[in-house]
Formats: C-alpha cells, structure tokens, sequence
C-alpha cells in the first residue's frame, strides 16, 4: 500500500515511516522537509495521488490556545479535502489520551476539535490516543521547574515509548479502518511524581520532586485517572527502566 504520512520528517512519523518500509509498504514522508504544506495545501495533492492511507502524525508549533486550535483545524479539513479528492480509503490520526477529559487545556481541546472533524468527515478513519511519550517527560518537568523544584501533581501515569506508539500507529494504518478510537499506553502505571523523581535520580539530576495537586498539564489540573488509558487499552512493550538503560548507553557512546 501507498501510505502517506504527515508530519514524516519528526520523531514518531520518522519512526512510523521506517516500520511500514519494513513491512513492504510504500511509505511516503510528507512535511514542510519534503514540500508539503498542510496549512496552505500547497503539494498534498501530489503526495497523496495513488494513496491508500493517510496517516497524520503533525503537531502544531505553536502551543498557544488560538495558534494550536487553528493549526489543528485548517490541517485537517485540508488534509479530509485532499484526501477525498484523492479517494484516500484510510484516515489514521494520533492523538493523546485524556485529550476528552481535561477541556481546560488549549493543546487538548484543539486536540478534540481535530478529533471531531475526522469523526465527521468523508473518509474512513483511525484516531490512536497515545500517551505521553517517554521522550518527552524531560520537556514536562523542566516546564514545572521552579528553581530547583518540580512540582507534579500525584496522580496515575502511564507513559509509553515514542517507537512503541509508531509501531502501533504503523500497524493500525496497514490494517482496515476502525471508525472508531484506540487507546495506547506502556506496560506500567507509576505516580505522576514518583515516575519523574525516578528518572531525575536515574540521570543524576539534583532537582527536588514535590507532589503537589495543583500543578498543571497542559494547562490544567488532573483527576486521578485523568491521563491513563481505559480498559482495553492496547500496551506498549518497552519498561521505563530499559528504556533509561539504553538511552544512557546511547547518550555515553555518543
């Protein structure tokens, strides 16, 4: 199959790219790297002719409220015309679970209008709900930094290797439509607090973790199970410990 994906020059689409070459397909990267704009439309016609499935994986670079809703809106009516046009059978979209929980958050509410559009529109869809990436943890504690203190609220946390997601966002493009949503998580469920305090300890970083119920994600306060995946939930392979392993073994050849 001929599959296109959006946002394929970044860390997951990279990755998701890579595994679908492995499994024969054809799969094409397309990002402002390789010519496409999906703000403007400028070359998706062209990227998606022959297409059978479009998978996007883009983020907005802008996380202010407006910026971050109008990215993710424009992109993906432009990208549903495009593809109707094209007769694209297959619609995959990455998302974050939780997005429907916590309507405080702008990321997360532009998130959900992404969402309903696909749910609404022409082609046949997938919307994979992943949560946080491992890699991206540093990105969160440094936010909730102040001084040498990480204040994180003590809630669930489920977070799963960036690879682990692409290889079921790869796997959920080469097989039929869902019409319909699939959340993904890691293997282990941690305290929000205690997880981050592990992994500061684990890179010898001198910062001090404080539980505390006020802190914010993404701009808003959590609930317990705010940002864990439900029942049924599929899970990602990699423990956190390994992967700490291997990214420090990486990090000293390096």
């Amino acid at each position: 199959m001929k599959i296109v994906v959006i946002g394929g020059s970044g860390l997951i689409g990279s990755t998701v790219v890579n595994r679908l070459r492995e499994h024969g397909h054809e799969a094409v990267p397309a990002s402002l790297d390789t010519g496409v704009d999906i703000l403007t439309g400028e070359g998706l016609a062209e990227v998606m002719a022959g297409a059978d499935v479009v998978v996007d994986v883009s983020n907005s670079p802008s996380f202010e409220d407006e910026a971050v809703l109008r990215f993710f809106e424009t992109s993906t009516r432009n990208l549903l015309a495009a593809e109707a046009t094209a007769q694209v059978g297959h619609h995959v979209a990455l998302s974050i679970v939780g997005a429907d929980r916590l309507p405080d958050g702008g990321y997360l509410r532009a998130k959900v209008a992404q969402e309903k559009l696909i749910q609404a529109g022409p082609i046949p869809y997938s919307i994979v709900r992943s949560t946080q990436f491992f890699e991206f943890v540093k990105a969160i504690v440094d936010t909730a930094t102040d001084g040498d203190t990480v204040r994180l609220p003590h809630v669930l946390f489920q977070p799963i290797a960036a690879a682990d997601t692409a290889s079921m966002v790869g796997r959920t493009a080469a097989g039929a439509p869902l019409n319909g949503i699939v959340e993904i998580g890691g293997p282990e469920r941690f305290r929000f607090d205690d997880f981050v305090r592990d992994g500061l300890a684990a890179r010898h970083d001198p910062r001090r973790v404080v539980a505390d119920p006020h802190a914010r994600y993404f701009g808003t306060e959590l609930d317990e199970r705010s940002i864990v995946p439900g029942d049924g939930a599929v899970l990602g392979e990699t423990r956190y410990a390994d992967w700490l392993s291997r990214t420090a073994a990486a990090a000293g050849a390096g």
